[in-house]
């Protein structure tokens, strides 16, 4: 066993552990019933701490929503947001007249940059069966440098993201989706232009993974600077390197040796997240991710005089009705 290939492991939260330049990650799955013609839920809401509804009620969580669960606007400064979203729907408002809506294995990438309002609702858009949703939340940071630049969203659509389907000696299976970064020469496609992941020096790398009941898959190894980690959030056990680890567990895994992966007697599901760490000092208030405590203080004042832009949409909670499909609008 080469036991020494891994730093750490930690279990799983709701909110998950992170390591520079990664400010957070949060994996939300709830099993929604039918909708309401207001895409609520069509079910009662009693007994829900609604505006900050983070309790598994029945198998589902409305969030800071009140009759759609989600998000309702708020806003961001200094960092980037990644959503992938593995099932269900999330529509997206912006303060610059951005719009969307992603789901079903669709990625979006926004650079908060200087500032900006959205919302992220979760819409049931179903009436006549659940509407299950899992999606990953990861919060890159930016450098120093980058904290000002132009808000800007992107979205990669789960038909245009790289995929690796690759079999083991024994033909078991692993899958690959490539959100950033490259793996065995596939890359993925381009990050926002102001990202630290537009640089490969940068090594930004962030795939989830799925290794077939009893398969293996060797991870390679990447340059010796970068930070890396493993969640594994489904299946009954991993092995990393030889050494047995159980469902829903980070293991931070040294950069610069190939690992080995493999499955117990269920599929195993994986997110991993890597980077070259950044190396500035981090402030986190809240929405805002600045260096510096003043920093933090001037985003609230800014915040408050220029709300980012305003909210052009007519309520909080804004979603973009039942009949429509896959789209974005960009400011």
């Amino acid at each position: 066993m080469a036991e020494d290939s891994i730093i750490r492991i930690r279990s799983l939260g709701f909110q998950w552990e992170t390591v520079d330049p990664f400010i957070f990650c949060v994996h939300h799955k709830d099993d929604y019933p039918a909708g309401n013609s207001k895409l609520g839920p069509d079910a009662s809401l009693d007994g829900r701490n609604l505006g900050q509804d983070f309790q598994l009620k029945d198998g589902w969580r409305m969030y800071h929503g009140m009759q759609v669960p989600g998000f309702p606007v708020h806003p961001h400064r200094g960092f980037e947001t990644v959503t992938i979203v593995r099932e269900g729907w999330v529509d997206h408002s912006d303060s610059l007249g951005g719009a969307g809506r992603y789901g079903e294995g669709d990625v979006q990438w926004m650079t908060a940059g200087r500032g900006i309002q959205h919302s992220e609702m979760f819409p049931l858009i179903h009436q006549d069966k659940p509407n299950p949703l899992e999606l990953f939340q990861v919060w890159l940071n930016l450098p120093k440098r980058n904290k000002f630049v132009d808000p800007y969203y992107k979205m990669l659509w789960g038909k245009d993201i790289p995929v690796l389907k690759m079999k083991d000696d024994n033909g078991k299976t692993t899958l690959i989706e490539l959100t950033a970064g490259k793996i065995n020469d596939v890359e993925a496609l381009p990050p926002t232009p102001d990202s630290w992941a537009a640089d490969p020096d940068n090594h930004v790398t962030i795939l989830t993974a799925r290794i077939e009941a009893g398969g293996t898959w060797a991870l390679p190894a990447s340059d010796p600077s970068v930070n890396r980690m493993l969640y594994f959030y489904k299946g009954e056990r991993l092995l990393v390197d030889g050494n047995p680890v159980s469902a829903y567990k980070s293991i931070q895994v040294k950069p610069d040796r190939g690992i080995i992966l493999e499955a117990g007697n269920t599929d195993c599901r994986l997110l991993m997240l890597q980077a070259r760490p950044i190396n500035e000092p981090v402030m986190q208030y809240g929405p805002f991710v600045m260096n510096t405590q003043e920093e933090i203080q001037q985003a609230f004042r800014d915040y408050r005089e220029t709300e980012f832009g305003g909210w052009p949409w007519p309520v909080r909670e804004n979603t973009h009705g039942l009949e429509q499909g896959r789209f974005a609008k960009h400011n």
